[in-house]
């Protein structure tokens, strides 16, 4: 059915939460039988600015530009983390990942990952007879007891971990598939398990979790896309994945599961900046992934269900954590409440446009106790930081003292109001303190790695030098 682009317009502030939006929101139509269908695709540090909807000339994205278009559009949606591993812990359980001991990314040498006691949308799904499927990188532990299928998923294809990362594999549930991945049709492969998924459990409830290894380094695009935009190989992976995007759409059309189904698309941190052009673009944004500037916590986000989700685009906060009781609540499931939640049920802002209650987000940097940063309404309050120097892996940004930002006039958080509204600075201050303390005590970090034991080679080294 045809519906008309708006957006939910400001009419003012009230206290602890977000601007009032008033629009005009088609009602929803009432649900066939049990709850909607889930398909949640997510990308790997693709930036805010890598998308046409969201300002991108040099990389075409028409099926997510459709996405953007037809559905809602999430311009002040945060991740979890500005790191991988933690930012999908949050999405998939709906709390924040340092109440999980889950600061940094585990390695293929690791031995812990997310505990199986964290309760995941999956399950929560299962419990209401949804099929489950997850399809791509995990990243939350590839030892057996925390893959996804004791995680809720009743399948699961993939690489378990980032794609540069030694020993890549395709996993098929708890096995080795093949030991031999050419990265140039991971894309591929991920979109044909997919469709693959979607055509099996048709004719029944189901969530399917799409988890892209691109646009991450070492990235790839097969033959098709080699060479097919204007941004260089990076923005040739990305068209992929818009590729992708159609196919499900598609799918989801000829199946005529569409009204049915509510599609979200996002990526779990900001760009790679250090990556140059192998590396996404934050658009408008200040910095990128590894820093809780908004580009590495600010993500792309749409929302796409139709007769559902009226066309619009919402700019008022609006998190990543907030999926897991946003689809508990539309498929008529409960969650345990023998744990704290940071997300909030959005089912209202998707159908029905009211704006979300919560305006107040604490931005972790990927270390234990690492709080760097607050949100709360317009407001940004980010504390001193002592500067990064600048790596291989981790772009240079140099040291600054207390920011205060007024998000609304200046995304790119460039002008720092912190001697001209000292009130507004003291009140933020003691506001994120009282937030952070409302958290409690949060667990140690999980142990990522362990260094080797290399005094052999220096044995070596000290022996010849001395014969």
């Amino acid at each position: 059915m045809k519906m008309n682009r708006m957006k939910y317009i400001p009419l003012g502030l009230i206290a602890l939460s977000f601007s009032v939006f008033s629009c005009q929101i088609q009602q929803p139509a009432p649900l066939s039988g049990a709850g909607p269908n889930f398909v949640f695709i997510l990308t790997d540090d693709l930036g805010y600015g890598d998308l046409g909807c969201f300002g991108a000339t040099d990389i075409a994205t028409p099926h997510l530009d459709r996405m953007a278009a037809e559905g809602l559009k999430l311009s002040a949606h945060y991740t979890a983390s500005p790191v991988c591993s933690p930012s999908r812990a949050g999405l998939l359980t709906g709390r924040n990942p340092q109440r999980m001991g889950i600061h940094g990314v585990f390695f293929p040498d690791s031995y812990t990952g997310m505990s199986p006691d964290e309760v995941t949308i999956a399950e929560v799904l299962k419990e209401k007879g949804y099929a489950t499927g997850c399809v791509g990188k995990w990243h939350l532990g590839h030892r057996e007891k925390f893959l996804p299928l004791n995680q809720g998923f009743d399948s699961y294809y993939g690489i378990p971990y980032s794609n540069d990362m030694q020993t890549v594999v395709y996993l098929q549930d708890n096995e080795v598939d093949s030991f031999q991945v050419n990265q140039a049709y991971t894309t591929r492969v991920y979109t044909e398990k997919a469709l693959d998924f979607i055509d099996s459990h048709q004719d029944e409830p189901f969530f399917l979790y799409l988890a892209h290894n691109m646009p991450h380094v070492p990235i790839y695009a097969s033959p098709d896309f080699q060479g097919s935009s204007e941004r260089g190989l990076y923005g040739d992976v990305v068209q992929e994945i818009d590729w992708s995007v159609g196919q499900i759409m598609a799918k989801l059309e000829a199946l005529g599961l569409a009204e049915n189904t509510l599609l979200v698309f996002s990526s779990d941190n900001g760009p790679w900046l250090v990556m140059e052009d192998h590396g996404g673009s934050a658009g408008p944004l200040r910095e990128g992934k590894q820093y809780t500037f908004e580009g590495g916590m600010r993500v792309p986000t749409l929302a796409w269900w139709p007769g559902h989700i009226a066309p619009a685009e919402y700019a008022g906060m609006s998190l990543q954590m907030d999926w897991f009781p946003t689809f508990a609540t539309l498929a008529g499931a409960d969650i345990p409440q023998d744990r704290p939640y940071d997300g909030e049920d959005i089912s209202g802002l998707l159908t029905e446009g009211k704006p979300r209650s919560g305006d107040r987000y604490l931005y972790f940097d990927a270390k234990a106790e690492g709080l760097e940063a607050y949100r709360e309404g317009d407001w940004k309050l980010k504390l001193p930081f002592a500067g990064f120097a600048g790596s291989a892996w981790k772009k240079a940004v140099p040291a600054h003292d207390t920011l205060l930002i007024n998000l609304k006039s200046d995304i790119g958080e460039q002008d720092n109001l912190a001697d001209h509204e000292p009130e507004k600075l003291r009140q933020m201050t003691q506001n994120m303190e009282a937030a952070r303390a409302a958290m409690g005590t949060l667990p140690p970090s999980l142990h990522l790695r362990s260094p080797a034991d290399n005094s052999h080679y220096e044995y070596l080294k000290q022996k010849h030098q001395n014969d």
